[in-house]
């Protein structure tokens, strides 16, 4: 499977990534993206199978992306990977389309409850 990690923290990008292999989910290929708007780029070229996005990233927000994602028609399962959690958020990342909500910080077992339906 093709992931891509949506993040403006190329340290928190390389974190997401080691914690998705300690969670068991090895050999994926993943892309990187450093904002809302590479990320869209990257959506619209690379066509991942997930997608994993921090919710506040320059250019677009990762929300913006996924609402921009489900206009074109695009429905890559997608998730947020996020220092907020509130219910407001909660709430907008559902109805907008998001599989997930992980909160910072995380555990590898944070990434098993939430990627095990589409990864495990």
């Amino acid at each position: 499977m093709k992931l891509l990690i949506a993040d403006d923290s190329k340290a928190m990008r390389l974190v997401i990534g080691h914690m998705l292999r300690q969670a068991g989910y090895r050999g994926h290929d993943i892309v990187e993206a450093a904002d809302g708007d590479e990320a869209l780029a990257a959506i619209r070229k690379e066509d991942p199978d997930l997608i994993i996005s921090d919710w506040n990233m320059p250019g677009k927000t990762g929300i913006e992306v996924l609402q921009q994602m489900r206009s074109e028609g695009i429905d890559t399962t997608f998730g947020f990977v996020t220092t907020e959690v509130s219910q407001e958020m909660r709430t907008l990342a559902q109805d907008s389309g998001a599989a997930f909500l992980i909160g910072k910080p995380f555990t590898p077992e944070d990434f098993q409850r939430a990627l095990d339906d589409y990864l495990g």
